[in-house]
């Protein structure tokens, strides 16, 4: 004879022995009564009735206490021993004004934001500056080499930016010529040694090419930002397969840096299994930069979970939800 009776706790089944009360399932539990909140049948049991409530077969039993407030796991991510919790980079370019800029990256949550070198504007020097609205002291700054087309001219842009701001964390790209903004794979390759002896710690922009970002980590890049299209683009990820190939051989961090332009570019990106997405354009260019920003931030964060979750299988035909045996 089955002395048993079969219940769910806490979304998972269990068995305990017959008569039980909760209050005998909280002491198998090993939980305090006085420091738990118990729901049976999605009603709250009183505490004064635990000893007194009897469990049945198939009750679905809740057993929740208090913890730190909006605690979960830790899912940041990490580079050159930096520690971060948002996945998406915003840029810092193209938007009509620097109010507008601060507006979203603080409406995506950006905790990185990239920032190009250039002169000085000695005519006015009262004219208005990133820094003034963008605090590198809150928010990391990442110099990048935009517009460079020489492995030389990179470096040496990179190397004021150091000397500027003091830092180490950059994103090297050299571009290979001016219609498609395409990265030159051996300059690039080139610039990533000799900035990694130099004492930089380098993301480095490169093509879909999963031989070309073993190469870039053989030579130290701290991070590999394949594109997803051509900058500027907005055409969306052009090849999800090389993508997922880099990232599946990759041991330091891999995001997608160029080609999206709308929030379900994003989360194909994080579903991909990428720590991140950089994007500019699709945020400065859209109409509402800050309801952009925003929808961004959501579909990165949703990407992320559903690689996280792991997708279901595709299949070739239907599997119905519900048995197809025992029909009336």
């Amino acid at each position: 004879m089955d002395n048993t009776l079969s219940i769910t706790v806490n979304g998972e089944h269990r068995r305990i022995r017959t008569p039980a009360t909760i209050a005998d399932l909280l002491n198998e539990l090993g939980q305090d009564p006085a420091s738990v909140a118990v729901e049976r049948n999605l009603g709250i049991v009183p505490k004064s009735a635990y000893a007194d409530t009897a469990l049945e077969s198939g009750d679905e039993i809740e057993v929740v206490h208090f913890v730190g407030g909006g605690q979960q796991a830790d899912d940041g991510w990490e580079v050159a021993g930096r520690k971060f919790s948002s996945r998406l980079i915003v840029g810092t370019g193209k938007y009509r004004d620097f109010e507008t800029n601060a507006a979203a990256v603080a409406a995506a949550g950006a905790e990185i934001v990239t920032v190009a070198v250039r002169r000085v504007n000695v005519t006015d020097p009262n004219a208005p500056k990133l820094t003034d609205f963008i605090d590198p002291k809150t928010v990391t700054y990442l110099p990048n080499t935009a517009g460079c087309f020489t492995a030389e001219d990179a470096m040496r842009t990179l190397r004021l930016a150091r000397e500027a701001g003091g830092w180490n964390l950059v994103k090297l790209e050299v571009l290979g010529e001016a219609k498609s903004l395409y990265p030159d794979m051996e300059a690039t390759l080139i610039a990533t040694r000799e900035l990694v002896r130099d004492g930089f710690d380098v993301m480095v922009y490169c093509a879909d090419d999963p031989i070309a970002a073993l190469k870039l980590e053989d030579a130290g890049a701290a991070a590999i930002m394949p594109l997803g299209a051509p900058i500027g683009s907005g055409l969306g990820i052009q090849n999800p397969v090389t993508i997922r190939m880099i990232i599946e051989n990759a041991s330091v961090p891999v995001l997608v840096d160029a080609g999206v332009g709308c929030a379900s570019d994003a989360a194909a990106a994080m579903e991909l299994g990428c720590d991140g997405v950089l994007m500019n354009t699709a945020i400065a260019e859209a109409k509402d930069p800050v309801i952009m920003a925003r929808a961004m931030k959501a579909a990165v964060e949703a990407g992320r979970l559903s690689y996280l979750a792991g997708r279901m299988p595709k299949r070739r035909y239907a599997d119905p939800s519900s048995p197809l045996a025992g029909l009336i």
